[in-house]
């Protein structure tokens, strides 16, 4: 910190006398101006305290006035000497303290402040995207009117604290002068942009981008679906087949078929019966059937068989949504239409395969092949966006 001093003073009468020679010497009363303060350097709108309590004045008189002019075209005038001033304009400024004593006596001194302006932002971004897009917001046109360098600090969103700190509006979602955010909702998306030089001084601006719902057409196409299964079970054995039919669709009816291969010599050897099991965990739904072995025309057969399970959807219509997984996600969540949704466990029993008539006293079937059909009606929504 530097200081001037100017300062001004008068001189006793310097008596002449005829009987004496010389003078009766020079008697200062001019006053001594210091000045202090608490920091040199600061940004617009931070305060800076000055201390003049150190300024003297000679014995006997007393300082009984502090004028101080900040530089910035305010002056106070105090009788302490200790005052505070809020700087509101960038740049150096040169502040001047004035002392005056009782005999109306003054000196001045003076320092300069630094005030640092805060960065100037300019963000370049899109006025609207559609749902499901990402957006590019662009600050790399923003600087420090003092050439500092610059930090970026993005919050996407003002109204969620993305960082938990119970501040919505301070969370740091990206830090470069560049930042790409993905919309999902539509409506109004309002951030903030915090810029940082390099000496703390900080702006924040506000930035809104419209984000609109998208059109979408949607249709419902039917699909048939098959499964089969087939191998072969000793008495008393079991199996269990899963699987999930009614992914990412509505089932409408199913049909089941398990068919049991034919003894060689039916009248000679009884047919074998089978059980078939399926449980739904999800709908809490299961039901059994079994073979018959009194038909020696047909292969031992077992069905379960179902149609209207879910109702027909409205199908060809345009609906805006902010992205077509929401829709699909609605359509096949509606309530009272989720029959059928996640495992369909099948098991297949090898309950009874009756002794055969012995060949060198061994039974030659002790077991039977089997195959297992499954076909499915389902529904599935199909979701094309108009006007891409």
């Amino acid at each position: 910190m530097s200081s001037t001093k100017v300062g001004t003073f008068s001189v006793s009468c310097i008596i002449l006398l005829v009987s004496f020679a010389g003078c009766t010497g020079l008697s200062s009363t001019t006053p001594n101006a210091e000045i202090s303060s608490d920091v040199n350097e600061i940004n617009v709108g931070d305060v800076v305290n000055f201390d003049g309590r150190s300024s003297t004045s000679p014995s006997p008189s007393i300082i009984v006035d502090f004028d101080w002019d900040f530089g910035d075209g305010e002056t106070r005038l105090t009788k302490s000497g200790i005052i505070s001033h809020y700087f509101q304009n960038p740049g150096n400024h040169e502040v001047r303290l004035t002392v005056i004593n009782d005999l109306g006596e003054s000196d001045s001194i003076s320092m300069t402040i630094f005030v640092n302006s805060p960065p100037s932002i300019i963000i370049e971004a899109p006025g609207f995207v559609k749902t499901g897009e990402t957006a590019t917001l662009d600050a790399t046109d923003s600087f420090d009117p003092e050439g500092g360098d610059l930090e970026y600090i993005w919050d996407f969103d003002k109204t969620f604290d993305s960082d938990g700190d119970g501040d919505p509006t301070r969370d740091a979602d990206a830090t470069s002068s560049t930042a790409e955010i993905e919309f999902l909702l539509a409506g109004n998306q309002t951030g903030i942009l915090t810029v940082v030089d390099d000496k703390g001084g900080i702006s924040s601006e506000e930035w809104t981008i419209m984000v609109i719902s998208r059109t979408y057409y949607v249709y419902w196409e039917e699909e048939k679906i098959t499964y089969s299964w087939s191998d072969y079970l000793e008495q008393g054995e079991s199996v269990s087949l899963t699987h999930e039919p009614g992914l990412n669709a509505r089932i409408i009816e199913f049909n089941a078929s398990l068919i049991l291969d034919r003894e060689l010599i039916p009248l000679l050897w009884p047919e074998d019966n089978f059980s078939l099991h399926v449980d739904l965990p999800m709908t809490g739904w299961e039901t059994s059937t079994s073979t018959t072995h009194d038909n020696i025309t047909e292969n031992a057969s077992a069905y379960i068989s179902y149609d209207e399970l879910n109702q027909i959807p409205e199908s060809g219509y345009n609906i805006q949504a902010d992205s077509a997984e929401n829709i699909v996600y609605s359509l096949l969540n509606d309530p009272g239409q989720r029959w059928g949704m996640g495992e369909w466990i099948w098991t297949i029993t090898a309950d009874q395969c009756d002794p055969d008539l012995p060949v060198d006293g061994i039974d030659p079937d002790t077991g039977n092949d089997w195959k297992l059909e499954v076909e499915f009606i389902i529904l599935t929504p199909r979701v094309a966006e108009i006007g891409v």
